[in-house]
């Protein structure tokens, strides 16, 4: 059966992309996951991997031309069915391309989709092994598949179906939720009809573009209910075991590849796999088509190195023999205890944060300064101002502007606090991105305040209370959560004092904010005489990279903020 080639989505905020390169001419025969064009998009320029091995027999979209995101770009017939195809893999079959090239230009989001579109999902870049084979666009059905949740995004956790097997679903009436690294998330389903099957079960995780349920149109809906039992029997594709992983021959075009030091072929995972456990990409043999390295390759070199994120229970065991003097020590050893108690799996979300943190301690020289802070002025400020300015605005007003607009004038008088390490430079960022820790019932997310400069106190009061809200309701976009400079975390609404956050990588610094209470305190008159007052009392600590952040710098921003909080006397709105 012949798979369409789509154009992939490059990241939630893209919708198209341009064809610069083909990398096979019609007629020519591919390996799946072997590199067969290359896209340019506004955030990105990639290579673009067939989805299935073949003939391409037809290329509908020339070199250069600008289409939306799923559009099918290409054919590719089964080795079986090549011979049938081949007549149209001649140089004509090019010309006809370009003239269609025209004919598939992006549509007006007012026009109606057409036949082909409901083939989209089911096109994917990368499709598992228990995926279904692409449809016919004369079928009717729609293949749902895992979104890309942004460019760094290489696969989901779905965390709960919104609807069952034989249920009816409208056109983006919410299907399922999944979870990333980024964010969690209600995906929308992209065509009506009805829920014929789903492909991946509730907890599992998938990497993008993965087929996870199927919806019928005119031709799904009178499909037999007695799917659906089929599709509760499907289990994920096993997850490699990686201490059992045979040592992976390099291919030809690999051992070609290291002797000219040309750099070899990868995917974006297996890049952002070798950062993360800083692998050297010459030093894997590459088992995919044309010696390219695949994420397989990648897993089972960390196996063989011995830094395998493997579960432990994988890695064999060595037993080391007990003395033969304490024979009676082994005897009366007890047999395993079952502790009381249940015992829950991490959320996919708790898991990541475990993660990032564990990688943050890891990579930043944490270093903590707390400033305290007389909130007494704005504490009146704000009971005299919040029920007014709730009915004038539409927002309510809590201390958290004051604190982020005040943070945010600092950052812009000493821009290494807004500033991230790369490599053996320092990036001093443009803009004043503020992300605002959110605590949710399942876990802890930062959406971003973006261009905090260029806002007003309004605008970042009514920007925090937007984003809080949307993300306690798993509304937020991905480029929501993404491109922070400069983070603050308020710890202090469960009564701390003060706390000692973590860094939010890459950005190297973070605000905690602590708890307000009434605290006597010694104050001095504009004569020189102390006395002791009641007064509103605050505690801000931050947290700071010690690689590019001076104690000096944090000290000087910390006591630049303490004045600007304490001295307030901005617009408020």
């Amino acid at each position: 059966m012949p798979t369409n080639v789509v154009m992939p989505q490059m990241g939630e905020s893209i919708f198209e992309g341009t064809i610069t390169k083909w990398l096979k001419k019609a007629g020519e025969t591919v390996q799946r996951d072997e590199p067969l064009f290359e896209i340019s998009t506004d955030k990105v320029d990639a290579e673009i991997p067939s989805p299935a091995a073949g003939v391409l027999t037809e290329i509908k979209i020339a070199e250069g031309a600008t289409v939306e995101i799923n559009t099918v770009v290409a054919v590719i017939a089964e080795d079986g069915n090549a011979a049938a195809s081949n007549s149209a893999t001649t140089v004509d079959a090019e010309k006809e391309a370009k003239k269609e090239a025209v004919a598939t230009a992006p549509k007006k989001s007012n026009e109606p989709d057409s036949a082909p579109s409901a083939t989209v999902a089911a096109q994917t870049a990368q499709p598992t092994p228990a995926s279904a084979p692409a449809q016919s666009p004369s079928t009717g059905d729609t293949n749902v598949v895992m979104p890309q949740m942004g460019e760094s995004i290489f696969e989901g956790t779905i965390t709960k179906w919104l609807k069952k097997v034989g249920d009816t679903v409208a056109r983006d009436e919410p299907l399922f939720e999944i979870s990333t690294d980024k964010v969690d998330a209600e995906i929308p389903s992209p065509a009506a009809g009805v829920l014929t099957d789903i492909k991946v079960a509730e907890g599992n995780t998938v990497e993008i573009n993965t087929v996870v349920a199927v919806i019928g149109g005119t031709a799904g809906a009178t499909a037999p209910a007695t799917a659906a039992p089929a599709a509760s029997e499907k289990k994920p594709a096993p997850t490699p075991q990686l201490s059992a992983a045979p040592a992976p021959q390099p291919s030809a075009a690999t051992a070609a590849a290291a002797a000219t030091g040309e750099k070899q072929r990868s995917s974006p995972l297996v890049r952002r796999i070798a950062k993360e456990n800083n692998l050297d990409l010459s030093q894997i043999p590459g088992t995919g088509a044309g010696g390219r390295i695949t994420k397989e390759d990648a897993l089972a070199f960390l196996g063989q190195r011995g830094k395998s994120s493997a579960p432990a229970a994988a890695t064999p065991q060595t037993v080391t023999p007990m003395p033969a003097v304490a024979p009676s020590l082994a005897a009366s050893a007890p047999a395993e205890v079952s502790i009381p108690g249940e015992l829950v799996p991490l959320s996919k979300m708790r898991s990541i944060i475990a993660q990032r943190m564990v990688e943050s301690k890891h990579t930043s020289a944490h270093v903590h300064s707390v400033f305290k802070i007389d909130m007494t002025r704005i504490v009146k400020i704000r009971e005299r101002e919040k029920s007014k300015y709730e009915q004038r605005n539409g927002v309510k007003l809590t201390y958290m502007p004051f604190i982020t607009s005040a943070a945010v004038s600092c950052l812009r008088k000493m821009p290494i606090v807004n500033a991230s390490l790369e490599g053996n430079a320092i990036r001093y960022h443009k803009n004043i991105n503020i992300g605002i820790a959110v605590a949710l019932d399942w876990g802890l997310i930062v959406p971003v305040v973006k261009h905090a400069e260029e806002r007003s106190f309004l605008g970042i009061a009514r920007g925090i209370a937007d984003l809080a809200a949307r993300a306690r309701t798993k509304k937020l976009k991905p480029d929501e959560v993404a491109e922070g400079t400069f983070t603050i975390t308020n710890p202090g609404i469960f009564g701390e004092q003060f706390g000692t956050p973590v860094i939010n990588q890459p950005e190297t610094a973070i605000l905690a904010v602590g708890g307000l209470f009434k605290e006597p305190t010694v104050v001095t008159d504009a004569d020189g005489n102390d006395s002791i007052a009641v007064r509103h009392i605050m505690r801000l600590t931050l947290g700071f990279d010690h690689r590019i952040i001076d104690g000096a710098d944090a000290g000087k921003f910390m006591a630049e903020l303490k004045k600007t909080l304490e001295d307030w006397d901005g617009d408020i709105g």
